[in-house]
């Protein structure tokens, strides 16, 4: 209670420090294509005072007495005086590719993952030259050259994947597509493959708690999909996927400009991944069989003050794991079969109201309905989810210094689920029906100090129909002592409602028993953060070092428990402590031309108080969760771009298992350390581009992921004890499309 009323208390007294106006001139950087300019430099005539562009190209650059010209520079680019005037509307310079001679081709390669110098939050933006480093088939896929998150198989029979951020599970990760939430709840354990990569423009990670504006749900952190814009997409673009494993897939969008005001965009997808392996000769599929059709249309319209936006979406999906028919001969095969259906439609109105002082109102829709229909060898287990959100902003610069985000928010979610089981040879059904809907109002306060010190400030009160009224506050706090040195710390409240059976069916694909309990509390976590950013002139060039730490403390806690019992997995609420530190240090440099080696180090601290069944808690390891991880990421392009080069190795530290059965142990207490290798070869043509690669280059496995597999039906059956990569080398080819809008 006492750190709630710091939090307020703060809050109010920032809200209330009026600061006089500076004549700060603020704006953006684009190129010919209206995509931002990232790094472009800023500054004013005569002077040695500017600043630089972040990732969405916008700067902010202090007044420097009676100048008025403001040079902006970017390598390739034709340098441009811009005159300011006395008006405070945002300017927009359009820098324009240098004309080449006819035997000279300038080219500068572009960034592949970038940190925003400006921004308040430490985020991290993927941009889709980093995706296109690797075999980007999903967003699943799309974080192997990423040290900060990691993505796992949760099991090794339905291939359920879950990111793990921070040492903690992707249900503590807030998943965004285009800033409103998604792929909650039933779609959490596969959505990460309902995300096609050829679609993505890029991914933003925010680790921490975010901006209150998203919600409250930010435990861990963020990860926000932004697809292709009709307005800057390509006229066409085209992705043909195919591996030695069998998996082929094609992606194809296309844009049309019907008019200066009106755009609309048409994605398509098809993937079919449906020849059976079995390569540790267990009986079970390696990877389970996929085929997926995935659509999407969506429209961009824009006026003066303006700007609306429309999608809907629609995705089948059929998966099937279990035991390889193929290759073996089953009487009575034990099988996993999935069957989705999944509808999404998404609206984004907003209305500038004073361009001057960056004035304006949005209004945000989306709503959602999954289907899932599954069958776990003899049970079934069918859940239908259906979402709606909403949320209305407001947000008004008062001046440069102040500036203030205002809004409301709904968000529904309706579940039905149905889980039947086999009691003496008769189906006895559970229904798990239940929804919730919250409500809620959001103020954000902004101070920013010519970019110098930023200070953001976020109250947010909400209301459940589950569990009543809560309050989250969050601030985050950057400095910059030196241009070279900069200094973000963060603090925060999250919380989240546990959907156990919906994000845990996977479960079901083992012989465990499944105990839930009553009353399960509302999930509720401090996060805390620090943040260190060198930037080192070193060789002519600049040295990239990051150092973090953070740390997530849960008051409140849903425990998923695989300790107490070797044949059973119970949740409850935390009787105790659980908590997860977090430490990681990267670096990047560029040390010749094309060339860029980032090294990476994480160590993660993550533990919890377990309560066995007489009541005794042992504060333990979370289980499966690697205690460190190393990434070395090479990348080397041609100076005309001709041929790109990207190798990745992942070094993956040892951890802990769940406790084994004591009388009858079938996995070991501890799982060692392991190494993964990527590669990839692409080159590039005009308008095409042709790649090769391998995962998992040296073709190492974990031997048995599924536990007693000869006998699937029996009580030590269990595919949940993965740590490690479940299949083997993939080599896999491709060629990229796109007739660009030049």
């Amino acid at each position: 209670m006492l750190k709630h009323i710091y939090f307020i208390i703060l809050f109010f007294l920032i809200s209330f420090c009026a600061i006089a106006a500076e004549n700060d001139v603020k704006g953006r950087v684009l190129d010919e294509n209206s995509q931002p300019i990232i790094g472009a430099n800023v500054y004013w005539e005569g002077t040695q005072q500017g600043t630089t562009s972040d990732m969405d190209g916008h700067f902010v650059l202090p007044k420097k007495g009676k100048v008025e010209n403001l040079v902006v520079s970017y390598i390739g680019y034709t340098t441009v005086v811009v005159p300011v005037k006395g008006s405070k509307d945002e300017l927009h310079v359009v820098l324009k590719g240098e004309v080449a001679l006819d035997e000279v081709v300038v080219s500068e390669r572009k960034m592949g993952t970038i940190a925003s110098r400006v921004s308040v939050l430490q985020t991290q933006k993927i941009t889709y030259d980093e995706l296109c480093r690797a075999a980007c088939c999903n967003l699943a896929e799309s974080f192997e050259t990423n040290p900060s998150v990691d993505v796992s198989y949760a099991d090794a029979a339905t291939g359920a994947r879950q990111i793990k951020l921070l040492g903690l599970s992707g249900t503590y990760v807030q998943m965004l597509t285009e800033n409103y939430p998604n792929f909650r709840g039933a779609a959490s354990l596969y959505g990460l493959d309902y995300v096609p990569g050829p679609w993505m423009e890029s991914i933003q990670v925010s680790k921490g708690t975010s901006s209150v504006k998203n919600g409250y749900e930010a435990l861990a952190g963020q990860i926000n999909v932004e697809f292709k814009k009709p307005p800057t997409a390509d006229i066409f673009s085209g992705n043909l996927f195919v591996s030695d494993a069998g998996r082929y897939e094609g992606n194809a969008d296309a844009s049309w400009h019907v008019n200066d005001k009106l755009s609309t965009g048409l994605f398509v997808h098809y993937s079919n991944d449906k020849m059976q392996h079995d390569g540790n000769d267990d009986g079970f599929l390696d990877t389970p069989l996929k085929e997926q059709v995935n659509v999407m249309n969506r429209w961009f319209h824009k006026l003066d003050n303006y700007v609306a936006q429309y999608g809907v979406r629609y995705l089948h999906e059929d998966r099937t794991g279990g035991q390889a028919t193929k290759h073996h001969d089953f009487v009575d095969p034990y099988q996993v079969k999935l069957n989705t259906n999944r509808a999404e439609l998404f609206t984004k109105q907003a209305y500038i109201i004073d361009k001057e002082k960056v004035e304006s109102v949005a209004l945000i829709l989306s709503g959602s309905y999954h289907e899932q229909k599954s069958r776990y060898d003899r049970t079934p287990y069918n859940v239908y989810q259906k979402n709606v959100y909403a949320s209305l902003l407001y947000e008004k610069e008062f001046t440069p210094k102040h500036s203030l985000s205002a809004g409301l928010s709904l968000n529904y979610d309706g579940f039905d689920e149905n889980l039947g089981q086999p009691v003496n040879n008769v189906m006895e059904h559970s229904f798990y029906d239940r929804s919730e809907t919250v409500t809620g109002a959001y103020a954000q306060y902004t101070y920013n100090l010519n970019d110098k010190l930023i200070l953001l400030a976020g109250l947010r009160a909400d209301y459940s129909t589950l569990y009543d009224f809560f309050v989250t506050p969050r601030i985050h706090i950057k400095y910059n002592p030196f241009v070279w040195f900069h200094i973000r710390a963060s603090a925060g409240k999250g919380f989240r409602t546990a959907n156990v059976l919906a994000e845990n069916n996977f479960l079901l694909a083992s012989s465990r028993k499944i105990d839930i309990a009553d009353h399960l509390d509302q999930e509720e976590a401090w996060n805390t953060g620090l943040n260190l950013f060198f930037y080192i002139p070193l060789f002519g060039k600049e040295l990239t070092l990051n150092g973090e730490w953070y740390y997530t403390d849960f008051l409140k806690q849903v425990v998923v428990d695989m300790d107490s019992d070797p044949h059973a997995v119970s949740f409850y609420n935390l009787d105790g402590r659980s908590y997860s530190n977090s430490f990681q240090v990267e670096a990047t440099y560029p040390f010749f031309r094309g060339f860029t080696l980032t090294a990476a180090y994480r160590y993660t601290d993550a533990k919890t108080d377990y309560k066995d069944v007489e009541g005794k808690i042992t504060r333990l390891k979370k289980p499966l969760v690697s205690d460190f991880k190393g990434l070395l990421t090479a990348s080397y392009q041609t100076p005309l771009k001709k041929w790109q080069f990207d190798v990745t190795g992942q070094f993956n530290g040892g951890g802990r298992m769940p406790m084994p059965d004591k009388v009858n142990p079938l996995w070991k207490p501890d799982f060692n350390a392991y190494t993964v290798v990527n590669a990839q070869v692409t080159k590039y043509f005009r308008r095409w581009s042709i790649y090769i690669g391998a995962e998992n280059l040296f073709n190492y496995k974990q031997k048995n992921p599924i536990i007693d597999a000869e006998n699937p039906r029996g009580e030590n059956f269990d595919g949940s004890m993965v740590w490690g990569p479940v299949h083997g080398r993939k080599l896999y080819a491709g060629v990229r499309f796109n007739i660009s809008r030049d």
